[in-house]
């Protein structure tokens, strides 16, 4: 009977239910692929829902930035009509507002920094556009065209400019 012992398993019940409680602690961390499905579908819905409802205001605050821009460029350019009797021209554009050009009337009248310090860019990071005479205002056209870049549009791709204001 002593050389039976080695074959069968001596452990006790408590033992055993410890030892099978080790095992599984071991082979039972992390998730299952139906598990982190789940969660990413959750995460998509949610992510739908908030992108939804953040677009109106992200819409809301480039027409803000875009109305104050046009409004401090607005300002700018009427300083330089009171010092030069006239709006730069369409060909000297905004870029008159920051650096001092050749024809000017006063040039000691010209701010040492400038009418501008730096040429806002509108929303979508493009350069304003400037025409004098304007075709829209009465005084200068100053405008972005939109998201999409191009003249005409509606939504955020729609034309912004100083004849809405006025």
């Amino acid at each position: 009977y002593d050389d039976c012992s080695s074959y069968t398993n001596t452990y006790n019940a408590n033992e055993y239910f410890s030892n099978m409680r080790n095992f599984k602690e071991n082979y039972t961390k992390g998730f299952t692929l139906v598990e982190l499905m789940a969660v990413l579908v959750i995460l998509g819905i949610l992510a739908t829902i908030v992108g939804r409802n953040i677009d109106p205001v992200i819409q809301r605050a480039n027409f803000e930035k875009i109305k104050a821009d046009l409004a401090t460029t607005s300002e700018s350019l009427e300083m330089y009509r009171f010092n030069e009797f006239t709006y730069p021209s369409t060909s000297q554009g905004l870029d008159a507002l920051i650096f001092p050009h050749s024809e000017l009337k006063n040039p000691l009248l010209y701010p040492e920094g400038g009418y501008l310090d730096a040429m806002p860019k509108d929303p979508w990071g493009r350069d304003y556009i400037y025409e004098y005479p304007g075709r829209r205002s009465a005084k200068f056209d100053l405008y972005t065209l939109g998201a999409d870049g191009l003249e005409g549009g509606s939504g955020k791709d729609a034309d912004v400019g100083n004849w809405m204001q006025q």
